[in-house]
């Protein structure tokens, strides 16, 4: 994986990393898994229509600078003041368009993984109920079962230390596309399918519409 990779605008990079292989080393440990759904996001100076689902789709902000940085940064955000979500920055330096990684399938470090993904849970969990499948299925939980926060990793270079990072050994068989997952009016609707995932893969996350957005 390297700078070029990223250099497309999201809508082109998103179902290309699809297969690839993401991982956060730590003082705990290593985690890895296989990106299995991610979600296009276009902000200001991309090319095509305007996103208004795109946390950068008017103006730079202190909140979301990171968008604006060169291909291969990462931009964190605390989503609903409860969890963290990871994009990937793509396009040239100043123009704003990312991928948000929102599921996938743990290769190494289950168990960490596990440990952080209870330790969030507000209310005691039996450990034997969270199945493999789930521990990094939807953004905020793929975050936590990476050990992902805005203050450690916000802005860092993705194709560097502590990050790891492989391109997919192969595409995948096949990659279905749809509206985005809980983003709300048109930018969730049927106009933007710029949701990618692995057709058929069961840690893929499950479909929820966003608040009055449209549907096909």
């Amino acid at each position: 994986m390297d700078r070029e990779f990223f250099t497309p605008e999201a809508i082109d990079v998103a179902p290309r990393l699809l297969g690839a292989v993401l991982g956060l080393k730590s003082p705990e440990g290593t985690v890895r898994l296989r990106i299995t759904e991610v979600e296009a996001y276009m902000g200001l100076g991309s090319r095509g229509r305007y996103d208004p689902g795109s946390h950068s789709r008017d103006r730079k902000t202190e909140r979301n600078a990171s968008m604006f940085l060169g291909p291969g940064h990462a931009y964190v955000y605390l989503s609903y003041g409860m969890h963290f979500a990871l994009n990937l920055v793509c396009s040239p330096a100043g123009i704003a368009s990312g991928v948000l990684i929102r599921s996938g399938d743990i290769l190494e470090g289950k168990e960490l993984a596990k440990e952080r993904r209870l330790a969030k849970r507000t209310h005691s969990t039996d450990p034997t109920t969270l199945r493999d499948r789930d521990l990094a299925r939807g953004p905020g939980n793929l975050a936590t079962a990476l050990g992902i926060t805005r203050r450690q990793h916000n802005g860092l270079d993705i194709l560097t230390p502590p990050f790891i990072f492989t391109a997919p050994a192969q595409a995948p068989e096949s990659i279905s596309s749809g509206p985005r997952v809980g983003v709300s009016g048109v930018a969730g609707g049927p106009e933007f399918p710029w949701r990618y995932w692995i057709s058929g893969d069961n840690t893929v996350s499950v479909f929820k519409p966003g608040r009055n957005a449209p549907r096909a």
